[in-house]
C-alpha cells in the first residue's frame, strides 16, 4: 500500500484574512468544508491544560476548573477519571473522583458559548490523519465507516503491531495508507503525549500544555484520506510552517504545499490578486451569513439560528415533485450545516409527502449525506409532526457568531 490516492480533484485554499486565519476545502471546483480562526476570539478547542479544581458542583455532577484563561471550565463526571487516570465506575459522583485544590489533566471538548465556559473531559485525545491517539485507553478501536468485516480486524491487528503506545481510534482512511505514514503519524501523536505528560508530572498550573490544531492543520487532518491536487497558502511564512508541519506528520503532503505569492506575475501590490478571489470564497461565505440559499431545481432552504436549535425549512419553489425537491435539499443541507458550523439540535420542516416508501428514501438519503462530517451528526427520523429531527456535535463557534464579530468591527470602523 503505497498511501491514499492522488489526483482527487480536491484542493485546500489557506489565507490570512484580518484576524481571520481561513482553510477552503473545494471538492470538483465546489467548496465543501471551511475551517477559520479568528484571532480576537481564540478557539480553545483541543487545548490541553493543567488545570486546578476550583471547587466541586455537587448539584451538577461536576467540577469547575481553573484553566488560567480567566474562565473556568466546567468537568462533568461522566468526562472525569479517579486518582492514576482510572476509569469511572458506573454511576460514581464527582465527589469520590476529585476534590478541590487538586491539580488535573484536562482538554477542551467544547468551546465557551455565551456565560458558560468550554467543557472539559479528561479522556485527552490527539488526532491525526489516519489515527487518533487516546493514550489513557489500552485498546485498538476501528472506525464503525469500516464495516464488520475481516478486514476490520486486520486493520485492528495492523495498528498493533506497528503504533507506538496504547489507545488508537483507527480513522476509516487508515486502510488505504502505507505503513510508513501510520508509524510516522503514531510516532508524531505519542511523542505529543509524552511532552504533555513530562510537563504535567513537573507540576505547577493552572497551566497552557498544547494548542489544538489551528485552522489549516484541521483541514489537512480531516480530509486525510484524500490527497489534495494542491494546498495553496497565501502567506509564504504560513507555507513553510505548513510543510514543515507536513514533513513531520504527512510527507505525502508536503509536495503538494505551495506558497501562493510565487504563482503570482509581477504587478503592483495594489492590484495583486487575493486567493480566495480565485474561487470567488469570499462572496460564497458571505451568503453562509444569510438565511436563504437557493437550490439549483427551483426549491430553496431557509436556514434560521435560535440559541436552542437550527431551524430548516425547505420550499418546493415551482417544480413538482416532492421527492425530487427533498433529495436535493437534503444535500444541500448536510453541507449547510458543515459550512455553517452549526451544532446542537437540528429540526428540517422538508416538503409534504404522501408516500411512506418516498420518505424512507429520503431519510436514507440524508443519511448517507451526513455520514462523511466529520462532527458527529444523528438522523433520528420523523416526528409525529412531520419534522425530522437531527443533532450535529458542537464544534467550535458557529459561523455566524464568529463571523459576525468581523463584521461589526468593520462597521464601526
Amino acid at each position: 500500500m503505497s498511501g491514499p490516492a492522488g489526483g482527487s480533484g480536491t484542493e485546500i485554499l489557506i489565507d490570512r484574512d484580518g484576524p481571520l486565519m481561513r482553510a477552503a476545502v473545494l471538492t470538483g471546483g465546489r467548496l465543501t468544508d471551511l475551517y477559520i480562526d479568528h484571532a480576537e476570539r481564540p478557539s480553545l478547542l483541543g487545548h490541553v491544560f493543567l488545570g486546578r479544581v476550583e471547587r466541586i458542583a455537587s448539584g451538577l455532577d461536576g467540577a469547575f476548573v481553573d484553566l488560567g484563561t480567566g474562565k473556568s471550565g466546567l468537568l462533568s463526571a461522566l468526562d472525569a477519571r479517579g486518582p492514576q487516570g482510572r476509569p469511572k465506575a458506573k454511576g460514581e459522583r464527582i465527589g469520590n473522583l476529585l476534590r478541590t485544590g487538586q491539580t488535573v489533566l484536562v482538554q477542551v471538548k467544547a468551546d465557551a458559548t455565551g456565560s458558560k465556559g468550554p467543557s472539559l473531559t479528561m479522556d485527552i485525545t490527539l488526532p491525526g490523519r489516519f489515527l487518533v491517539h487516546a493514550p489513557l485507553g489500552r485498546d485498538v478501536a476501528v472506525s464503525k465507516r469500516l464495516g464488520s468485516g475481516p478486514e476490520r480486524t486486520e486493520l485492528a491487528r495492523r495498528i498493533q503491531d506497528i503504533a507506538t503506545g496504547t489507545g488508537w481510534i483507527v480513522r476509516a482512511g487508515a486502510a488505504a495508507a502505507s505503513d510508513g505514514l501510520l508509524a510516522a503519524e503514531s510516532d508524531a501523536l505519542h511523542l505529543a503525549w509524552r511532552q504533555i505528560r513530562d510537563a504535567a508530572e513537573r507540576g505547577g498550573g493552572p497551566s497552557l500544555l498544547l494548542t489544538g490544531p489551528d485552522a489549516p492543520r484541521r483541514a489537512l487532518i480531516e480530509h486525510g484520506a484524500v490527497i489534495p491536487s494542491r494546498i495553496l497558502v497565501d502567506d509564504s511564512t504560513l507555507a513553510r510552517d505548513l510543510a514543515g508541519w507536513c514533513a513531520d506528520r504527512a510527507p505525502d503532503l508536503e509536495e503538494r504545499v505551495e506558497p501562493f505569492d510565487a504563482r503570482l506575475l509581477a504587478a503592483p501590490s495594489d492590484c495583486r490578486q487575493r486567493l480566495f478571489d480565485l474561487r470567488d470564497l469570499d462572496a460564497e461565505i458571505d451568503t453562509l451569513l444569510g438565511t436563504r440559499v437557493l437550490l439549483s431545481g427551483g426549491g430553496s432552504l431557509v436556514i434560521e439560528r435560535t440559541e436552542a436549535m437550527t431551524v430548516v425549512d425547505v420550499n418546493a419553489g415551482e417544480r413538482g415533485n416532492p421527492l425530487d425537491v427533498n433529495l436535493e435539499a437534503a444535500a444541500e443541507i448536510a453541507r449547510q450545516l458543515r459550512l455553517r458550523n452549526a451544532g446542537g439540535i437540528v429540526v428540517v420542516d422538508f416538503v409534504n409527502m404522501r408516500n411512506r416508501g418516498d420518505a424512507e428514501r429520503l431519510l436514507n438519503a440524508l443519511s448517507r449525506a451526513v455520514e462523511d462530517d466529520p462532527a458527529q451528526t444523528q438522523v433520528y427520523g420523523l416526528s409525529k409532526l412531520g419534522l425530522v429531527e437531527m443533532t450535529r456535535a458542537r464544534r467550535g463557534t458557529a459561523l455566524a457568531e464568529l463571523l459576525g464579530t468581523v463584521r461589526t468591527a468593520a462597521v464601526e470602523d
